[in-house]
């Protein structure tokens, strides 16, 4: 899903255009224009082009932190691919685009394809022109003149808070699911037996202090797929995950084609009578995999053993709808409603084991590293 911040764009002048309000780590996704950009010169009239070292060492610096990158050029496709390849940098732009298309168009394809919303892209040409017209049409996209580029990537929303392993192996990842899409496009067969093929292993463990930094990373990037979209910091979650009386889990998924890293998160808080379930999200990647409810329903098993009864909070965001629809399938029903905060209730006897494509591995206790 593509959300599209109607923010008017600001003044052509600035070297960095988009949103206003700077939001730390909030560029997911770096768009690189080619011509006198990543390379000097223009491959169709120069021929040989020299490939800027300055440029590459920050694609590959970002790529580290987790920041994507792209391709929205007007080029001959064939001739600038085999280039990038001679070069030795294709492998590190996903979907790019390079055709004859307005480059605003090229940015909403590349969008659609990371399924990020065009707040989380950065586009970095050296025409005014070009960034214009993207300006212009897509005024959510924060914009960069290749001469400012060192000034641009040292602000916050280039910076993420932290660096988890996830993102450093965040472009592997989507590569990953590039394949998996590919293998189910041409695939013969019911939804089932495709995800059985995957091989696919959802595993739940109580979170440790090594996974706080990509649970915060979860509650800030995740908004489809949270219940609550409210956003937990490192502090927060190092404190509830110490308490007695709060349970905090952290459910990652691997299949055939590698690791999907840390996916889910979840926030219980155990009462005597009453689990309440303050947060619920999973990572949007994971959307089509159907695994939605694994976590949910394992919390549910666990309530059952407990001899209590589990009640949510939903807080209708506008972009979570998909997770009401989880809570649903998964036998929760409306009790209570304050606006937009919802309280759900489960019917334990609804409780649903893990789809047969999936296998389930609960890990109960898991030590902190000295």
């Amino acid at each position: 899903m593509t959300v599209v911040d109607e923010t008017p764009p600001v003044a052509l002048d600035k070297p960095v255009q988009g949103p206003e309000k700077p939001v730390q780590g909030r560029i997911k996704c770096v768009v690189w224009d080619l011509d006198n950009t990543l390379w000097d010169g223009v491959l169709l009239e120069d021929g040989e082009v020299t490939l800027r070292p300055e440029v590459v060492a920050h694609i590959l610096r970002l790529d580290q932190m987790g920041v994507l990158h792209s391709i929205a050029s007007k080029n001959d496709s064939g001739a600038a691919l085999e280039k990038l390849r001679e070069f030795g940098v294709e492998e590190m732009f996903l979907h790019p685009q390079i055709n004859w298309n307005a480059k605003s168009d090229s940015i909403a394809r590349i969008a659609k394809a990371l399924n990020l919303g065009l707040d989380a892209f950065a586009f970095v040409d050296d025409q005014e022109f070009e960034r214009g017209e993207v300006g212009h049409s897509l005024p959510a996209v924060t914009l960069v003149d290749i001469v400012d580029l060192e000034e641009a990537l040292a602000r916050p929303e280039f910076i993420p808070r932290f660096v988890t392993d996830e993102s450093a192996q965040r472009r592997l990842m989507y590569q990953g699911q590039a394949a998996r899409d590919e293998l189910e496009s041409g695939f013969v067969g019911t939804n089932e037996e495709f995800l059985a093929g995957l091989e696919m292993r959802f595993t739940v463990a109580p979170a440790v202090r090594d996974d706080l930094q990509r649970a915060e990373e979860l509650t800030v990037r995740t908004n489809q797929l949270n219940s609550t979209g409210r956003t937990y910091s490192y502090e927060e979650l190092d404190e509830l995950r110490g308490s007695p009386d709060h349970l905090l889990l952290v459910a990652s998924l691997t299949d055939r084609f590698g690791s999907y890293g840390k996916i889910g998160l979840a926030l219980v808080e155990k009462g005597e009578r009453v689990w309440r379930l303050n947060m619920m999200l999973m990572s949007c990647r994971v959307m089509s995999r159907g695994v939605g409810m694994v976590l949910l329903n394992h919390i549910m098993r666990l309530a059952q053993t407990a001899g209590v009864s589990v009640r949510a909070d939903f807080v209708e965001t506008g972009r979570n709808r998909m997770m009401q629809v989880t809570y649903a399938f998964a036998g929760f029903r409306e009790v209570g409603r304050d606006g937009s905060h919802v309280v759900l209730e489960a019917d334990l006897s609804t409780v649903q084991p893990p789809p047969p494509y999936v296998h389930l591995e609960i890990v109960d206790e898991v030590s902190d590293e000295l």
